[in-house]
């Protein structure tokens, strides 16, 4: 086997089954190794945006990493953003970085560039092969440290004469997955005495304990103890709906959350952090927890939170209590005008049974997650970092992770025309994906920090620099030409067919709501 071969083949022996990829002239060895094997499934993305987004959104629903395979540093600093996205999601990722020839390196050719450098802002470990007889044990090694908790993204680079020269035996038999940290006793005793002390106390959830079980853990602990439970503006997933407890979402302008966390005298953060404003303001906090309130830290984001919340509620005393749990409730279709708040009555009506959303819906999207709380059992994907471009990508991936499962895009259109490209990978592939795009042809969320910044008054310029209506975006036409079927709808009735239809048909389709 050359290197290229060998690599392909550690990956699939440690557990890999999917590479998401852009190759170039550099990782031709790749491609021609996948055509040698049938147990990787290769998908392409027209952009590397697509790459990494749809492996953030593929590594989340599944447990597990998807490779990337990406060409040189620019085809990696292509990628950047929605690996931010990941990283800060925490999602595992095996990220594959074609290279020049090591002899070819001093040459300084047109397309060289520091790969290394490119990878560190969002990599938690870098390595580059030096001689072919390493493939192996450096897959392996990738794989372990992308599974490192709480997960992380693992670049590995491959210059190219390490691919086509003869390489070793592949590593045989999977990677376990590296024991989790669990938090220490004092952690948890010291919660503990903040709950029984009366005081008002919030818990502030993250990671993988907003699982279900996790959060009829905290459902049980709040149920006793005068705490209230939220989870991070934007996180990576959240499994709610009917049968499940519902943590409240902490709010994302600044003052909110002051105004939510007023009177807190204990603030237990699992998983997560004490929250801080996503941008400065003049004349307002970027701390946004009460001064006199006691922060404690009953795990950290490396550490297993649902072991410390199911720990916490043990030495509560309230571990086999009933957690307060939603109940499927049947919505009517929403009447009047088409807006996002109907738009999210419909969606909570007609939302299938263990869907996934995948929501970038930005100014439209607060008004959306409030109203399935009793719909029926699904999961909610965010973009954490707050790099635009991430929903499509993101749900691309979880299509391909849960093939027997829906996936309902909700998008705005400014942040969708980023990574549009998505759609003709969901089309390529057959993904059973409804997409909605928010269409109010403007950067609204920018007219409204331009104001909150305290900018000036707003000049023509400014009003142009934040339309998307001159031209006006057509997504009927964007999609179309993407292979993906697709209506405009300006009336809500309209609507709530069509989304009706769409969700009860194989994707992938979408909706332009014209708002």
């Amino acid at each position: 086997m050359n290197g290229a071969e060998t690599l392909l083949r550690t990956l699939v022996n440690s557990g890999l089954d999917t590479c998401f990829m852009n190759p170039g002239t550099s990782e031709m060895q790749f491609v021609a190794a996948a055509d040698k094997q049938n147990d990787l499934r290769c998908v392409l993305g027209l952009f590397e945006g697509i790459v990494s987004g749809a492996a953030d959104g593929y590594g989340r629903m599944a447990g597990k990493p998807a490779a990337t395979l990406l060409h040189l540093g620019p085809g990696l600093a292509n990628a950047l953003a929605n690996f931010h996205n990941a990283q800060r999601a925490a999602t595992p990722i095996v990220n594959i970085v074609g290279d020049h020839a090591t002899y070819h390196k001093q040459f300084d050719a047109p397309l060289a560039s520091n790969v290394s450098a490119y990878a560190s802002p969002v990599s938690g470990w870098i390595k580059e092969i030096e001689s072919p007889a390493d493939v192996p044990q450096l897959t392996q090694e990738a794989v372990q440290a992308s599974l490192q908790a709480p997960g992380q993204i693992a670049t590995l680079i491959v210059p190219a004469d390490t691919a086509w020269n003869e390489s070793v035996n592949p590593a045989s038999g999977l990677i376990s997955r590296p024991d989790i940290d669990k938090s220490d006793a004092a952690a948890i005793s010291e919660a503990a005495a903040a709950l029984r002390s009366g005081e008002p106390t919030v818990m502030l959830i993250k990671g993988h304990a907003l699982s279900e079980d996790g959060l009829a853990f905290a459902s049980r602990i709040a149920g006793k103890f005068n705490v209230r439970v939220y989870f991070d503006t934007f996180t990576a997933r959240v499994e709610r709906g009917a049968g499940r407890a519902a943590p409240e979402r902490l709010p994302y302008f600044p003052e909110l959350i002051v105004e939510t966390l007023a009177g807190t005298r204990h603030l237990i953060v699992v998983g997560s952090k004490p929250p801080v404003g996503f941008f400065a303001y003049p004349d307002k906090p970027s701390w946004l927890t009460p001064e006199d309130c006691e922060v404690h830290t009953l795990a950290r984001p490396d550490q297993d939170g649902l072991d410390a919340l199911q720990r916490l509620a043990q030495s509560l005393g309230v571990d086999q209590q009933a957690a307060t749990l939603m109940e499927y409730k049947k919505l009517d279709l929403p009447q009047g005008d088409l807006n996002p708040e109907t738009i999210g009555m419909a969606v909570a009506a007609l939302l299938p049974e263990n869907a996934i959303v995948a929501e970038e819906a930005i100014t439209s999207g607060f008004a959306l997650m409030p109203m399935s709380v009793c719909s029926p059992a699904h999961d909610w994907l965010m973009v954490p970092g707050g790099a635009i471009g991430g929903g499509m990508p993101m749900a691309t991936g979880a299509a391909i992770a849960c093939p027997d499962r829906k996936v309902l895009n909700l998008q705005a259109d400014g942040s969708a025309m980023y990574t549009l490209q998505a759609l003709w990978t969901q089309a390529r592939e057959n993904l059973n994906v409804t997409t909605i795009i928010f269409a109010n042809r403007e950067y609204k969320i920018l007219n409204i920090e331009f104001d909150r910044v305290g900018a000036g008054e707003q000049g023509r310029i400014a009003h142009d620099m934040f339309s998307l209506d001159q031209p006006a975006l057509d997504w009927v036409k964007l999609a179309g030409g993407m292979g993906v079927t697709a209506k405009r709808v300006t009336e809500l009735d309209d609507f709530c067919k069509t989304l009706a239809a769409y969700l009860n048909e194989p994707g992938p389709n979408l909706i332009e709501a014209v708002l």
